[in-house]
């Protein structure tokens, strides 16, 4: 008698596997976007519209005592890894890698999109609730407005996305676990880094992170559609 091929039972586990994964990440990101939105209208309303500043002030004296000439030069290093000044070329440079050297288009426009789409809603967002910058920086004064804090929203969609593309292929699994937690510790020191130096309020530093990780988020789920379309 011939035996009929039963599927294998390996096999429908590892498609559930994959279908419960799946679902968990879209999950977790969707509550990340949640959290993101209403985190980012909270500190709108509370220090644009309420005019409370307890939370600024809290973390404000919270750095104070660690202020010193190290610490200083440490953190005017990190800043200006978040600035105009290394993101134009470094984003220029990747889209170029990926262009040409590793021959991925769709990497290219990503990044070239992410990055000029990110800096007009940063603009966008500071011409919206026009808020000035601290009156006391540690150093030079920074010029144009405060919130959100473009060095923490631009940190976010670049570094973000290295950590995506790190994600997506790196196979050794420690070398990935190792590269995203570096991405994101320099993240937030970028952050810290503009707190610290008095050229941003706490407040607005969050708020950077929180539209940063909402507009990568939302801005690779568009880009991707279009990817799988073409």
């Amino acid at each position: 008698m011939r035996k009929l091929n039963r599927p294998s039972t390996s096999s429908e586990s590892d498609k559930t596997a994959a279908k419960v994964g799946l679902f968990s990440a879209e999950l977790i990101v969707a509550i990340t976007l949640f959290i993101c939105l209403i985190t980012f209208f909270i500190l709108a309303k509370l220090v644009l519209i309420d005019q409370n500043q307890a939370f600024d002030q809290t973390i404000n004296q919270f750095f104070a005592p660690y202020t010193n000439a190290t610490t200083t030069r440490f953190m005017s290093s990190i800043t200006v890894l978040g600035s105009a000044r290394f993101m134009l070329p470094a984003n220029i440079l990747l889209i170029l890698y990926f262009l040409f050297i590793r021959k991925h288009r769709w990497y290219s426009i990503k990044i070239g999109a992410i990055a000029l789409s990110s800096v007009l809603v940063m603009h966008l967002l500071k011409l919206i609730f026009n808020r000035s910058r601290p009156l006391i920086p540690l150093l030079e004064p920074a010029i144009g407005l405060s919130f959100p804090s473009g060095h923490a929203l631009t940190s976010v969609t670049f570094f973000g996305l290295l950590i995506y593309f790190v994600n997506g292929h790196t196979t050794n699994k420690t070398a990935r676990i190792l590269l995203i937690c570096l991405l994101v510790i320099l993240i937030l020191l970028i952050g810290i880094s503009r707190i610290y130096l008095r050229v941003h309020y706490p407040s607005d530093v969050l708020a950077g992170y929180c539209m940063g990780t909402i507009w990568l988020i939302l801005s690779l789920k568009f880009l991707n559609r279009m990817e799988r379309r073409k």
